[in-house]
């Protein structure tokens, strides 16, 4: 099962990625795009450890080979390093901690879409009545 913020997410940045130019830019939002899936994926339940570290350093690898900005670039592997199952940072803090890397690199479109992402993924808040 995946999250339900990942539909949306990936639709947002899909669209960015579409109407982006090539070179920077559009390796820029790619990897958000991958980040991003890798954050979501982690509120999976039943993941076993050693294999979402496995995934995380793969999609590491793979953002280390774009041309992204610096701002990104160094946002990237903290948001990378918050997900590893020995930090279990949750997925929202993650994702909205990569929205003023997104938004300062001049990427409006992906930086709302972050934004977005970041919101629908935060926990419901507790019951009031129970």
């Amino acid at each position: 099962m995946s999250h339900p913020a990942l539909e949306p997410t990936d639709r947002a940045l899909v669209a960015a990625l579409a109407s982006s130019a090539r070179g920077p830019e559009r390796d820029g939002i790619f990897a958000l795009w991958l980040v991003a899936r890798a954050a979501l994926g982690a509120a999976a339940p039943g993941t076993p450890p050693a294999r979402h570290a496995e995934r995380l350093r793969a999609v590491g690898a793979r953002v280390r080979t774009l041309s992204a900005s610096a701002p990104l670039r160094r946002a990237f592997g903290a948001a990378l390093a918050d997900l590893l199952p020995a930090r279990g940072m949750a997925p929202a803090v993650v994702l909205s901690h990569l929205v003023a890397p997104a938004a300062e690199s001049g990427l409006a479109a992906a930086a709302a879409a972050l934004l977005a992402a970041a919101r629908a993924a935060r926990p419901a808040p507790p019951d009031p009545g129970r």
